[in-house]
This record gives structure tokens, sequence and C-alpha cells, in this order.
């Protein structure tokens, strides 16, 4: 198993978007935020790391983690009262991507996405002072939002490491060899058009249910992670303006569209929390999103 080390090098390489938003956090806030950060991307790294898979370093890692109470990322999540049972969670989702599962439903889609990112909402939760259980709901919807975002952003990517994340009651007999064909039937290619757009219109839903939230985090910090959601928004805007057309080209936003998008997003800012609608319950409770 793998020594964890902080590296906080790795976020601007890794999650532009989100050291991006970091720019307006508090020092002590940023410093923690990226913490955890390192500790995603330290999951995230056991599990792609070429071999076909990875269960047993990821399992043993939690739990070498979990059972040594002197383990820096324990002393980590007692100092900021984090739960790892939420971590845990994450790592099913990782451990999830090592087999070839197929996501069959809607309600796998958000199932998973809940695993590998509303969990993320959940344990940034302490680290932006936010302590209202309320606000539990909302973050994990935001971070399944993103994650959503990053499916439809990835599709062609995810396909050629042999991964389809489109519900299969979506996209029916699309296969992986079809997303990476260079000549995709017309018929297929609007089946797959059709699926995006599905995925764009449900993670606009859950954007919304966590603006529904932005209310429980302090003024402080809220700024910053209505900015990381704009970003993430920013992408599936830029997907539907291109009429969800399916392409092999990853669609990101550059340096310039960042820094409109945060420009633009300083008048909404100060009265989002007036504007957003009553939250829309279009999901199953977690077992622990309230513990």
């Amino acid at each position: 198993m793998e020594k964890f080390e902080l590296n906080l090098d790795s976020i601007s390489k890794y999650g532009k978007s989100f050291y991006w938003a970091g720019f307006f956090l508090p020092f002590k806030n940023k410093d923690n935020a990226f913490k955890l950060y390192s500790v995603c991307r330290y999951f995230d790294d056991l599990a792609d790391d070429g071999s076909l898979d990875n269960t047993k370093d990821i399992q043993q890692a939690f739990d070498h983690i979990n059972n040594d109470k002197t383990n820096s990322i324990n002393l980590f999540f007692q100092l900021n009262n984090i739960s790892l049972t939420v971590l845990e969670d994450l790592v099913k989702g990782l451990i999830q991507d090592q087999s070839s599962f197929v996501i069959e439903s809607e309600d796998d889609l958000i199932t998973y996405s809940y695993r590998v990112a509303g969990t993320v909402g959940l344990m940034m939760m302490p680290l932006l002072g936010v302590n209202n259980n309320e606000a539990k709901k909302n973050a994990i919807d935001l971070g399944i939002a993103m994650q959503l975002t990053n499916i439809a952003r990835d599709i062609y990517e995810d396909a050629k490491m042999g991964r389809i994340y489109l519900p299969k009651s979506w996209i029916n007999d699309i296969t992986i060899e079809d997303l990476v064909s260079k000549n995709l039937p017309l018929h297929k290619n609007q089946i797959i058009m059709n699926a995006l757009e599905k995925l764009i219109n449900l993670a606009e839903v859950f954007y919304q249910n966590g603006y529904h939230g932005l209310k429980f985090i302090p003024l402080k910090t809220r700024f910053s992670i209505f900015i990381a959601s704009k970003i993430y928004k920013g992408i599936s805007d830029k997907i539907k303006k291109q009429k969800f057309v399916y392409s092999h080209k990853r669609v990101y936003l550059n340096m310039m569209e960042k820094l409109f998008i945060t420009i633009f997003a300083i008048p909404s800012f100060f009265t989002i929390t007036n504007k957003s609608s009553h939250y829309q319950d279009i999901r199953k409770k977690f077992s622990h999103e309230n513990i």
C-alpha cells in the first residue's frame, strides 16, 4: 500500500475548477479543503493506477486509515469532525469502478454519483463551517450535480477506459465500441445525444437543490462554493449550447471563460439564496447522509 502524502500541487493539475474556487476561501478553510481533496485524490490514484483490479489495495488503504487512530488522515478527520463512514461510502464507489459494473437505471446513476461525489459534499461541510443538518441533503445534491457534469463531459474518455456511466435504460444496446467509434451510425448517435440531454437536465435539478442550501454556508466560505458550482455548471451549459452533440473532444472551460463566469456570477451571488426554488425531492435518502 502506498503511503499517503499531502500533495497540494495535484489540485492545480487535476482539480482545476476546485483550485480556482479555492482562491476565494479564507486561508484556514482553503488549507483544510485542499487537504480533503488530497485524501480523495490519494484514493482516486489507487483506483486508477493502471492495474486491472485494485479493489484489494483500495480496501486495505481505507482499513488501515480507519483502524489506526494515529494515522494522519484519521487524525485529520477526527480534528475536523468528518465521518470516516462517509469516506467509506466514497471508497465503495471507487471499488465499484474496479469491475465491469452496469448502471442500469437513473437511480443507479444517482447512487454511484453520491458515492464518488455527494460524499465529498458531506465531508466538506464542517470544513466550511456548516453545522446545520438540514444542509446535508443540499451538499450531497451539489456533489451529485457536479459528478453528472463530469460524466457528461467524459463519455468518450470513460469509454476508452471501458466504462459507461449512462444508464442502460437510456441508451439501450449502445456499447463501448459504439462510444469510441469514429463511424457511429446516425440513429445511435441520436440515442447518445438524447441521453446526454437527459443527463444535463438531471444535473440542472441537482444544481438547483444545491443552490437551495447555500444559505446554510457562512458568508466567508459561501462565495467559493458558489463559484465552484458555477464553473462546473458552466461546462454543462456549454454542452447544452452545443446542442448536446456527442463528440470525442472533451468539453472544458478555458481561463477566460472561467473569469467571465466568475465576474458575471457576482451579482447573482447576492440574490441566489432568495431566488432558489424549493427543494425537489428527486432521490432516495442515503443511509449515511445524516450521521
